[in-house]
């Protein structure tokens, strides 16, 4: 993938003069750093996606991000990474993450957003250190182990638990498959990127994939392959079609093909096929993080796309195979506690 960041050092650029409008920038790259996409448009395209699921959903992803960014900057945080947006995405998530899960209405949840951002701000140096001496890149792991904890801490406070009935449900086995339609199946295609933002509608699934697109023509066919892999290991295994059709069951698997081929290795025609290896993984493995995340709710969040992402990553230097068509140009520097390369 295009490596940007070489390109946002040439300060000439007339939007760079002023300061206020390059932070907006480094913000709108931060939400595009979700699905690895330094890019400015792409982000303004996600909230434009967020806005059409609810304009509250826009505003805390602004928020996230906008909080995570500055918490950085504060702390002196390698400003390339600042700049590219990866000290923004993993705050996206938490943000948004609060106001689907706890209710985007209530102050309480604003503030545990913006607490949230500037905590997972540390925790992804935190994770980077430990990651980066074996060059493996943080992902979304920050943001996992931030919504975990809070999720699970919840339900404990009254002002910050505002649901009639308390989260845990044990699973349930599986019943008999159901039919899986023609528009579950287009539906669930297109949510399968929504739900990466934890949006269920097919149309903000859509606008994703046009912010995708625009930024990068390989990003956005492995978010379609992935998707594709994510739907069709669903059905193949009997997974609800309702789950199918709201992109529950097949988000983990577009992460993942994006991941492992034309990220952290090169777009080809072998990692392609590892990465709907991958992508087959995630899909299959995102039943097992819901029920062991059932007291909580049954959130797998991105779980399954860091679990698998990161096994293959690790994995990938024994197959030489893989990067025979050469070392790809990577979003960011190679992970380190102040220049990893994150999802």
């Amino acid at each position: 993938m295009r490596d940007l960041i070489t390109a946002v050092r040439d300060r000439s650029a007339p939007w760079t003069r002023h300061r206020r409008t390059r932070h907006l920038v480094h913000v709108l790259r931060g939400q595009a750093q979700v699905d690895f996409l330094p890019s400015a448009v792409t982000g303004a395209v996600f909230s434009v996606a967020l806005c059409a699921a609810g304009w509250a959903y826009g505003l805390y992803g602004l928020l996230g991000t906008a909080t995570g960014t500055a918490t950085a900057h504060l702390l002196g945080v390698d400003r390339e990474r600042i700049t590219a947006g990866l000290e923004g995405f993993n705050a996206c998530l938490v943000a948004v993450g609060s106001a689907v899960f706890l209710g985007a209405g209530h102050l309480s949840t604003a503030l545990l957003a913006v607490g949230g951002s500037v905590l997972v701000t540390v925790v992804t140096a935190a994770v980077a250190r430990v990651l980066g001496s074996r060059q493996l890149p943080t992902l979304t792991l920050p943001f996992c182990l931030v919504a975990s904890a809070l999720t699970l801490a919840a339900p404990g406070f009254a002002h910050l638990w505002h649901q009639a009935a308390p989260p845990a449900a044990l699973p349930r086995p599986a019943g008999p498959p159901y039919a899986l339609s023609f528009t579950d199946l287009w539906h669930g295609l297109f949510a399968d990127v929504a739900q990466i933002f934890f949006m269920p509608q097919w149309y903000v699934g859509a606008l994703f994939l046009v912010g995708i697109f625009l930024a990068n023509r390989t990003a956005g066919a492995m978010a379609c392959l992935g998707s594709l892999t994510g739907t069709g290991t669903a059905w193949a295994l009997g997974a609800p079609a309702a789950q199918i059709a709201s992109g529950a069951a097949g988000y983990n698997a577009v992460l993942v093909a994006m991941a492992l081929c034309g990220v952290f290795l090169p777009a080809a025609r072998r990692t392609a096929a590892y990465a709907v290896t991958g992508a087959a993984a995630a899909t299959a493995l995102t039943p097992a993080v819901t029920a062991l995340t059932a007291p909580s709710g049954g959130h797998a969040f991105t779980w399954p796309f860091v679990l698998v992402t990161l096994v293959f990553l690790a994995a990938a230097p024994a197959f030489p195979r893989l990067r025979a068509g050469g070392e790809p140009t990577p979003v960011a520097a190679p992970a380190s506690p102040t220049s990893s390369t994150s999802v």
